[in-house]
């Protein structure tokens, strides 16, 4: 799979889980963290799609530091979404691996 197919089912599985959530009933805090993952999600999924149409190496690598950067800044706050039980263990696994595998795949 491209980097862009990876990171567009990342994304249809992680906006899965927090659609499911009543986003009223939550926190501020939460309410906060849940409208970056989602934001972040489309940043990763642009910059991949950046990375992927490049036309220069040194656009794909200009393209490839941004996603990663944000790629980090997602796993951060998934783990943090996490300790307010809005993602389950089994799903900060599958995304951390899912993020681990696209960032190793932007070159």
């Amino acid at each position: 799979r491209t980097p862009f197919e990876q990171a567009k089912e990342l994304s249809s599985q992680l906006v899965s889980i927090l659609s499911q959530l009543d986003v009223d009933a939550l926190s501020r805090e939460e309410r906060t963290l849940v409208l970056a993952i989602k934001r972040q999600l489309e940043d990763v999924r642009l910059d991949v799609r950046d990375y992927d149409f490049a036309e220069t190496r040194a656009e794909q690598h200009h393209n490839a530091t941004l996603a990663k950067k944000n790629l980090e800044k997602l796993r951060a706050n998934i783990l943090k979404a996490s300790e307010f039980n809005l993602f389950g263990a089994v799903d900060v696994a599958m995304a951390s691996a899912q993020i681990e595998q696209l960032i190793s795949d932007l070159q």
